[in-house]
């Protein structure tokens, strides 16, 4: 989500988002772990191509996550909101 698309959110709307993205470090953790796990397998096992790509693309993803996490909260932030934690 882009910081104007945030921009227009309602606060509501921006609070759900926000709940919905909340980081889950261990279960990132696992699986980021569970994904080199299967790189690795990959390639000792000479199987390059897709198996290599589709885990490579889900790294990318769980580690561009916090970057989203930090435009929400400076949103959250700038209307101060909060998620009631």
């Amino acid at each position: 989500m882009t910081l104007e698309q945030l921009k227009q959110l309602t606060n509501d709307e921006l609070l759900k988002v926000a709940q919905d993205n909340k980081p889950k470090p261990i279960f990132d953790a696992f699986f980021i772990g569970f994904l080199i796990g299967i790189l690795i397998f990959g390639a000792a096992a000479s199987a390059w191509g897709l198996t290599m790509l589709i885990p490579l693309y889900l790294i990318y993803l769980f580690l561009k996550k916090p970057k989203n996490q930090k435009a929400i909260q400076n949103e959250l932030n700038s209307r101060n909101l909060s998620l009631g934690n």
